[in-house]
């Protein structure tokens, strides 16, 4: 039996394509919200991990957040820039970064709580479903950090 490369390559026989699109659309979902704001949603979910606990390192939102350091810190600057962190050194190693909520990102907080009801109001997901997709995601990113350790 012949391998049949032509259908093999069809977009819609790709699984990356309906994650990055889905992906996308939902990441789209919370541009109008966050705007008025003054935030991106690479800053929104980095103040999410900062509203759970404040004072953690950029490594640790790093790998919260699954970015790396040529993404965060250029993030962090300007999030420091509009005054709701602040950059500062670890006091028992000066190589590692410690971020901190300034009163402005604690405040913003309650700016931006009705942003996750919102959200998920247009998402149209039976609840089941919702959780079932958030659950097969998950265990595909714990697969993933599995395999990229190899």
């Amino acid at each position: 039996m012949e391998y049949d490369y032509h259908e093999i390559m069809k977009l819609n026989n790709q699984l990356c394509f309906p994650l990055y699109a889905a992906a996308r659309n939902v990441t789209s979902l919370y541009t109008p919200l966050l705007k008025p704001l003054g935030l991106t949603y690479t800053q929104y979910i980095t103040l999410l991990v900062l509203w759970e606990k404040d004072g953690v390192s950029v490594s640790e939102i790093g790998s919260k957040l699954m970015l790396d350091n040529g993404t965060l810190s250029p993030m962090l600057k300007k999030m420091e820039q509009s005054g709701y962190i602040e950059r500062n050194r670890s006091k028992d190693d000066d190589r590692v970064v410690i971020i901190t909520l300034t009163q402005k990102g604690i405040d913003l907080q309650e700016q931006a709580k009705d942003i996750p009801e919102k959200v998920g109001s247009c998402i149209d997901l039976p609840i089941e479903k919702a959780g079932e997709l958030y659950d097969l995601l998950y265990e595909l990113l714990e697969n993933q950090k599995g395999q990229s350790k190899r």
